[in-house]
């Protein structure tokens, strides 16, 4: 490897919906830069290459398309397909790279929804975990002690945001839930196979100021610095 190449940032491939790219891919942007990252944006009909880049953020957005899942369609769900097309391509091809995946939110569903597994499209209907909708830290999460997550966070309980309905039900393969809230809702997954991948149900990229979120980018970075350093 070249001087150049050992010294280059990694470059993060993020995305983002078409609708709320101009707020959050700015957020995303910072923490990747303070963990010493360079994001792209990737939204709907971008030319995606996964070549470019030596890791990806999956971001949030609209609910997953329950059909990729065996669900049933509900009137009131808004869906954005060509952003799921892409995003199933893209975690797809990053697997097969080996490329580190960090998903937020929706991008939490997605990862789980491409290996297999499903979603419960109203988690509040299943769960007994108060149902909140706000960027302010009011939701509490335990850790699963000897997960990946806690590693990087640690497993003292912490409060994080909430933004979604939707949540993990049946968990796809290789991917196992690293967190849950006080009514049992699955809030973070990981794999226990195959390269680095985490989901988060909350939105790390609007909590800054804690130390413990932004270890999730710092994580991601290391884990894209490290597969760069490996790949000939």
């Amino acid at each position: 490897m070249s001087p150049a190449g050992e010294t280059r940032r990694p470059r993060i491939g993020v995305t983002v919906s078409r609708r709320s790219a101009w707020r959050i891919f700015p957020l995303i942007r910072l923490n990747l830069a303070l963990a010493g990252a360079k994001a792209l944006r990737w939204i709907e009909e971008d030319e995606v290459d996964l070549g470019a880049v030596d890791g990806v953020v999956i971001g949030g957005g609209d609910d997953i398309a329950p059909t990729l899942y065996g669900g049933e369609l509900r009137a009131e769900v808004v869906l954005d397909p060509a952003r799921d097309r892409m995003e199933a391509a893209v975690i797809e091809t990053a697997r097969d790279r080996d490329l580190p995946v960090l998903g937020i939110c929706r991008g939490a569903q997605m990862l789980n929804v491409v290996q297999g597994g499903s979603l419960h499209q109203d988690a509040f209907e299943v769960f007994t975990s108060r149902r909140y909708r706000t960027i302010l830290p009011r939701r509490r999460v335990s850790v699963q002690p000897g997960t990946r997550l806690a590693e990087i966070a640690g497993t003292l309980p912490m409060k994080v945001n909430a933004l979604h309905s939707q949540a993990v039900a049946h968990v796809g393969k290789g991917l196992r839930i690293s967190a849950r809230d006080e009514g049992g809702m699955p809030q973070a997954l990981e794999s226990t196979e195959g390269p680095w991948a985490i989901g988060v149900q909350w939105h790390p990229e609007h909590l800054l100021y804690a130390r413990r979120q932004r270890r999730l980018f710092r994580a991601l970075v290391s884990a894209a610095r490290k597969g760069r350093e490996n790949r000939p």
